[in-house]
């Protein structure tokens, strides 16, 4: 029989432990479910499994051997405009720059992670927040949150590959493809500056797709995530999102 004593969590209101540590702002769920099957999580001194629950108020989480503490810092989410050059990572020895350089000291007291990436050589919209589950929200594939793309070509497109880029294809084993394409005059083809849009994210699948066909991208602008867009914010900047802004992610529930 479950325990009913609300001195103690049933098994169904501990979070699983995935989530517990999203929750304490130490990584996204799925970052926090790599750590759990590569053995890096303990609870209550014992290596932790898939699907393993906590209670938040009395087990003993570590990571590496440091514990994690239950979540006690504000929810906070910002939209960057990423400029060019800056790596979406909290730490990572080979890069010049981290996306977290261009905040102010009162920001970089949190602990905060990137809620999908853009690679170095692009630029726009990147959502960072210390709250795990709309991170796990943005970024899990099921979700498919739409994100709006303009892009640079070094030479026009040609009508032969544009249903090719919308039907997709496989490139080093992983299926990729285009969900819109289109331009600004509403005509792509003989076009080298393009608008598009995924319902998806795979590492660098738009130079991927585009490299395929025998084009390289110029230049690369993240300009929307759902509804949210980047509009005016400068190149380099940044700002804090209200409650209501974080909605415009998922236009669909709020539809």
């Amino acid at each position: 029989m479950t325990e009913t004593n609300p001195q103690n969590k049933s098994p169904v209101s501990r979070p699983k432990l995935q989530k517990f540590l999203a929750q304490s702002g130490l990584c996204s769920r799925r970052k926090g479910e790599t750590w759990i099957a590569d053995g890096v999580v303990s609870v209550n001194g014992q290596i932790a499994s898939l699907g393993c629950r906590v209670n938040p108020d009395k087990d003993v989480v570590k990571v590496n051997g440091k514990r994690v503490q239950a979540h006690t810092q504000s929810p906070l989410t910002l939209m960057v405009n990423k400029p060019k050059g800056f790596t979406c990572s909290n730490e990572d020895e080979h890069a010049e720059r981290l996306i977290f350089d261009l905040l102010e000291r009162k920001h970089k007291s949190f602990r905060l992670f990137c809620a999908g990436r853009l690679d170095v050589e692009s630029e726009g919209l990147v959502i960072l927040t210390n709250d795990g589950s709309l991170a796990h929200r943005l970024t899990h594939p099921s979700n498919e949150v739409k994100k709006r793309y303009q892009v640079e070509l070094n030479i026009p497109l040609t009508a032969e590959h544009l249903p090719l880029l919308k039907k997709g294809t496989t490139v080093e084993d992983e299926f990729l493809r285009i969900d819109e394409l289109r331009a600004k005059n509403g005509k792509p083809v003989g076009s080298q500056r393009l608008e598009l849009s995924l319902g998806h994210g795979k590492k660098r699948e738009i130079r991927r797709i585009f490299l395929h066909f025998g084009y390289r991208i110029k230049k690369l602008r993240r300009v929307a995530i759902g509804g949210l867009a980047l509009h005016k914010l400068p190149l380099g900047q940044y700002r804090e999102l209200e409650r209501k802004e974080i909605g415009l992610l998922f236009p669909k529930e709020v539809s």
